[in-house]
C-alpha cells in the first residue's frame, strides 16, 4: 500500500505540471496577441480595426448670397405759394367751393410714381371764418382744397416749417396741421403738442428714412419765444415749430444732432433734412448757407433739401471733414412749385422754374443701406386765361422726352420754346452737381457690392 502511494504521488505531480504548462499555452479570451519579434519598436496593445471607412466632418451651412432687396425713391418739390390770383384760379362759381386739381393735372403721374412724395406748403389754412380772409402775400391763408389737390396728385407729406407758418396766428398754425392730418397726410416742421414727434421715421419699401424740417426765425426773445417773418409766436407755440437763428447756430446743431440720434434709435437708416434758408431770388447759395451745409454734413445728414429762395439753386456733393468716406448731397433750393411770382424786376431770374428732386436709397439683404442715385424732373409754371377770363396755373413737367411735350400737354410753339428755355436753365444749375453725385453713388455702390459679394 505504501509502495503504491509512493508511485501515485510522483505521477500526480507530473500531471499537475503538465496542466499548468497547457493552461499557459492556451490563448486568453478577448486579449490581443503579442507582437511578433519582427515588429519594430516595443510591443504595443492594438485596438481592433474599424469595419467601415471614416466619414468626413459635417459641413457648415453656406450663407445665402447678398442681394439688393429693395429701393426707395423720395421725391420733393418746392414752394406751394397761393397768391390771390392762384387762390381765385380754383374758385368754382357754381358750387362756391375751390378745386386746384388743374394745377397738378400733368404733374400727377410723376408725383404718384415716386415712393414718397413731399411738397413745401408755404401757406396757412385758417379757413375764411376765423378772422382771416383768404389771402396771398404777405399773410398767406389758402382754402383747404389745396391739400385735397396735393393728395389727389400723389403727395404723401407736406413741409409746414417756413417763414409763413404763423401768418394767421395761433389758430391758423394749429388748423393747418389739423387739415393735413384729416386728409391722412403726414407733415413735419410743426406739431400740435409738445409731446408729438418733431420729425418722422418712415419705412418705405423696407428702408427706414428719418426726415426733419427746419426754418430760420427772425428773432428769439429772452424767454425763448421766436418770431417768424417778424410775427412773434407765443412761448408755447415757439416750442411747436422747428426753427433756428443764424446768430445761434451751435444750439441748432446740438438740437438737430439729438433729433438725429433719436431717429436712428427708432431705426432710421438714412437722414434727410428739409431746411428753409438763404436769400430770396438768388440762384447762388450765400456764404452762410455753404458753411451750414458743411456743418450739417459733418453731423452726418445724408441729404439736405432747401427752400425759400423761390428760384432753383445748385446741387453739391459735400465731404465729411471727420470721415472722407462719408458724403452729403445738398440741393440748396428747389424753387417754386406754383406761385404768381414771375421774374421779379430787381432780380433777373425765372421764378416759374421748379423741379421734383428725387433721391433713391437701396437696401441689401445683409441690412446695408446706401444712396443709389439722385435725379430731377424740371418743371415750369404755365399761366394762361380760361374762357371766362380767369387766370389759370398748371405745372408742366419737363421730362426726358422733349419731343413729346408739345403733343402731350398741347403746347403752342411759343410755350414750347419757353419750356425748352426753362429746362436748359434748370439743368444748367443742377446738372453738374447731379453728375458729381451720381458718379460717387456708382463708385460707392460698386465698392460695397464687391465687398459684400453681391449677386445681381
Amino acid at each position: 500500500m505504501r509502495k503504491a502511494l509512493y508511485i501515485l504521488i510522483p505521477l500526480l505531480a507530473v500531471l499537475l505540471a503538465a496542466s499548468v504548462v497547457l493552461v499557459c499555452l492556451l490563448p486568453r479570451p478577448n486579449q490581443p496577441e503579442a507582437s511578433s519579434p519582427s515588429d519594430s519598436g516595443p510591443a504595443t496593445q492594438e485596438t481592433s480595426s474599424p469595419t467601415t471607412q471614416p466619414t468626413s466632418p459635417p459641413t457648415q451651412p453656406t450663407a445665402p448670397p447678398v442681394t439688393k432687396v429693395s429701393t426707395a425713391t423720395i421725391g420733393s418739390t418746392g414752394d406751394i405759394l397761393l397768391h390771390k390770383l392762384v387762390i381765385q384760379s380754383g374758385y368754382d362759381s357754381a358750387t362756391g367751393g375751390y378745386n386746384y386739381d388743374n394745377i397738378f393735372r400733368f404733374y400727377q403721374q410723376y408725383a404718384s410714381q415716386v415712393d414718397w412724395a413731399v411738397a413745401n406748403l408755404e401757406v396757412t389754412l385758417c379757413g375764411n371764418d376765423n378772422g382771416y380772409p383768404y389771402n396771398g402775400y404777405p399773410n398767406f391763408n389758402a382754402p383747404d382744397a389745396i391739400v385735397d389737390s396735393l393728395k389727389n396728385a400723389g403727395f404723401d407729406m407736406l413741409l409746414t416749417a417756413n417763414n409763413h407758418s404763423y401768418d394767421t396766428g395761433h389758430t391758423g398754425f394749429l388748423r393747418t396741421q389739423q387739415i393735413i392730418a384729416d386728409r391722412n397726410l403726414s407733415h413735419i416742421g410743426t406739431r400740435a403738442e409738445e409731446t408729438d414727434a418733431n420729425y418722422i421715421v418712415k419705412e418705405i419699401n423696407g428702408i427706414s428714412v428719418g426726415m426733419v424740417c427746419y426754418t430760420y426765425n427772425t428773432g428769439v426773445s429772452a424767454s425763448g419765444a421766436v418770431s417768424l417773418n417778424g410775427i412773434p409766436l407765443s412761448q408755447a407755440d415757439s416750442k411747436l415749430v422747428n426753427s433756428f437763428n443764424y446768430r445761434k447756430l451751435d444750439s441748432f446743431y446740438e438740437r438737430l444732432s439729438a433729433q438725429m440720434q433719436e431717429m436712428r434709435d427708432l431705426g432710421a437708416q438714412a437722414i434727410m433734412l428739409y431746411i428753409h434758408w438763404g436769400d430770396e431770388y438768388n440762384t447762388t447759395p450765400n456764404a452762410t448757407q455753404k458753411k451750414m451745409a458743411q456743418a450739417l454734413c459733418n453731423l452726418g445728414v445724408d441729404v439736405i433739401v432747401g427752400n425759400h429762395a423761390h428760384v432753383i439753386q445748385p446741387v453739391e456733393l459735400l465731404t465729411n471733414e471727420q470721415d472722407e468716406s462719408k458724403k452729403t448731397v445738398c440741393l440748396y433750393s428747389m424753387g417754386n412749385a406754383v406761385s404768381n411770382i414771375f421774374k421779379v424786376s430787381h432780380f433777373p431770374v425765372e421764378t416759374e422754374d421748379g423741379l421734383l428732386f428725387q433721391v433713391t436709397f437701396a437696401k441689401y439683404s445683409d441690412g446695408t443701406v446706401l444712396l443709389e442715385s439722385a435725379d430731377v424732373l424740371p418743371t415750369w409754371v404755365y399761366r394762361y386765361y380760361s374762357e371766362s377770363g380767369t387766370r389759370m396755373y398748371t405745372i408742366l413737367p419737363l421730362d426726358e422726352n422733349p419731343e413729346s411735350w408739345q403733343e402731350n400737354m398741347q403746347l403752342t410753339d411759343s410755350i414750347l420754346k419757353k419750356c425748352q428755355a426753362s429746362h436748359q436753365r434748370t439743368m444748367g444749375l443742377v446738372g453738374p452737381g447731379l453728375t458729381d453725385v451720381n458718379n460717387w453713388c456708382r463708385q460707392t455702390q460698386a465698392a460695397v457690392e464687391k465687398a459684400l459679394g453681391v449677386i445681381n
